[in-house]
């Protein structure tokens, strides 16, 4: 598969943007169109990650209950696959991880991803940026 038609691994964070106009700019647009071409690869937590976030910005007012299943279905369309950890790659290799890049558990996951499909990775967060360039994870960028 050549890098430009490279699945990446889709951090939730810049997936939820996708959903809320006032947190939308060219990166996270551009990072749409490559999930939409090549796909995208996330953690299981990613689809509790993506419900709470867009819950939460349902509660907020953020968004209507049409415009979060609306979102949900477009989502939904989209070719990413969700990978499911073992209990053992959780609470070993990727606190191991989180310890070593100073990560929450849940950014470790993302990280742990990048590394073992060596899959670039999109994302906002800043430790997570980091984390990424001191492991050798390639970064998607504009």
């Amino acid at each position: 598969m050549s890098a430009a038609r490279q699945a990446l691994v889709l951090d939730a964070s810049l997936a939820l943007s996708w959903a809320l106009p006032d947190e939308a700019s060219a990166y996270c647009d551009d990072v749409l169109d490559k999930v939409a071409v090549s796909g995208a690869v996330v953690p299981g937590l990613w689809t509790h990650e993506m419900a709470n976030g867009l819950l939460m910005a349902q509660r907020r007012g953020r968004l209507t209950t049409a415009q979060r299943m609306a979102f949900v279905e477009q989502l939904l369309h989209l070719a990413i696959e969700v990978e499911i950890s073992n209990a053992r790659s959780v609470l070993d290799g990727q606190v191991a991880l989180a310890e070593r890049y100073a990560l929450t558990a849940y950014d470790a996951a993302y990280l742990d991803l990048a590394l073992r499909r060596g899959f670039p990775l999109a994302t906002q967060d800043k430790a997570m940026k980091v984390a990424a360039r001191k492991a050798g994870v390639v970064l998607v960028e504009r």
